[in-house]
């Protein structure tokens, strides 16, 4: 309990202290729409990852399959996705703050709709290049970061507070199994339609996604007509001091940025070591890698039981554990039967990785401030995600001059730096977060 106390009284000397107050206020209207208004938003989101999940196989499958696109070129069109988030990653929180946030992600759905619709216009036309694809990728990233800052910025003005563990671990559940099928998905329809083609379905479900957000309530953004009046870099800058200089919510952000630090790099490195190392066939390889989809369910399903259990901040600092330990099987991993460690340790890898994820999500949304909530997420999500293509290119830089497993090794060592960062501040000697 000292410890509790010490910590909110750092808070309220750097202007942090009130938050959890005021959230708490603006809570008591929070279940207002009901939980079918909590399902309309899971639908949406739901639908809205099957497609992302859709472009994700069949943008690079139409590169190779129908316009025989290079490495790296298909690199490139990889690549425009995750740029979005260094170039519109901070202003995307001051945006959702000033617009209305209902509107902005039925807005993003639709634009994402018409981006990837012109892409089976443009090769009925015969039309269809490189280029179209790249600025598909790219406004399908940018409308995405949008999307998802005002998605997590909305989700605490439709859910009671002691209900937000459960509904972000169904909500990233969901998202993990969005993950297992829809390569699966995409896969199947490039085979039967053809790519473009495939993309239809893509464009059906974000406005399936826009149909079911604009049946929500509308929530009203606090501060925003003060946000109106005020400059933006100032408003980054406010939502920057806030997560920097947060006893609980930068140690977390810095936990977060490590992992996925990591899981870029594993990105890069998994499909070259699986096949080149281990000589897995293709088959093999689309099984191994799913074992991370099916660790991220069993996380997500258990986190709100073990944080009942062990508290918030237990419950983080195990989680950092186990995808630390977990990290260091998948260079372990053979050929033959031995590939099993792989899929361990992509499966346990991937629970931790969750788990961290919901617990930290839900307690920036707990936590923040209300007319603060969509500058911390998108100053989090800029930093922690924005990571992700540098550790991908680091990856595959350290893969060349030491090859695949000592760099898996290097990413497992790394990894510790994680759950070293939480033991380190506050956070070790609290049960819950907040």
């Amino acid at each position: 309990m000292a410890t509790r106390t010490a910590i909110r009284a750092r808070a309220k000397r750097t202007g942090h202290g009130d938050g959890a107050g005021q959230h708490a206020t603006t809570r008591g209207t929070a279940a207002a729409g009901g939980a079918g208004a909590f399902w309309r938003y899971w639908g949406a989101s739901t639908v809205s990852e099957l497609g992302d999940e859709v472009t994700r196989v069949a943008l690079p499958l139409i590169a190779v399959v129908t316009l025989h696109a290079t490495a790296l070129q298909v690199g490139l069109l990889t690549g425009a996705a995750y740029l979005a988030w260094l170039l519109v990653g901070l202003p995307a929180g001051v945006l959702v703050h000033r617009l209305p946030l209902r509107g902005t992600q039925v807005a993003m759905d639709l634009l994402r709709a018409a981006a990837v619709a012109s892409v089976p216009l443009a090769a009925a036309f015969g039309v269809l290049g490189l280029p179209q694809l790249v600025v598909v990728a790219l406004l399908v990233g940018l409308a995405g970061v949008v999307f998802d800052v005002a998605n997590s910025t909305f989700l605490p003005s439709i859910v009671a507070k002691e209900q937000l563990t459960a509904r972000n671990s169904l909500v990233s559940g969901s998202a993990a199994a969005t993950q297992l099928a829809g390569p699966s998905l995409g896969g199947v329809l490039v085979q039967l339609v053809g790519g473009a083609a495939s993309m239809v379905l893509d464009a059906a479900s974000y406005l399936l996604s826009a149909a079911l957000l604009r049946s929500l309530p509308r929530v009203a953004q606090p501060g925003a007509d003060r946000a109106a009046g005020a400059g933006m870099r100032e408003q980054i800058r406010e939502g920057w001091r806030y997560v920097t200089r947060h006893p609980v919510i930068g140690p977390c952000v810095a936990d977060v940025t490590v992992i996925n630090f990591v899981c870029g790099g594993l990105m890069t490195l998994t499909p070259v070591f699986l096949v080149r190392t281990l000589g897995a066939p293709a088959a093999a390889v689309g099984v191994l890698m799913a074992t991370g989809g099916v660790g991220s369910v069993l996380g997500a399903a258990l986190t709100p039981r073990l944080a009942a259990r062990t508290g918030s901040a237990g419950l983080l600092r195990r989680a950092g554990a186990v995808a630390a330990l977990s990290a260091f099987l998948l260079p372990a991993a053979g050929p033959g039967w031995a590939t099993l460690v792989f899929a361990v340790g992509n499966a346990g890898f991937s629970a931790g990785v969750v788990v961290t994820s919901i617990v930290t999500r839900t307690h920036r949304q707990t936590h923040t401030p209300p007319e603060l909530l969509p500058r911390v997420m998108a100053t989090v999500r800029f930093v922690s995600w924005g990571v992700i293509p540098i550790g991908a290119v680091a990856a595959g830089a350290a893969s060349a001059a030491w090859g695949p497993r000592t760099t898996l090794l290097l990413l497992a060592v790394l990894s510790l730096a994680a759950p070293a960062i939480l033991l380190a501040g506050p956070v070790r000697r609290l049960r819950d977060l907040g």
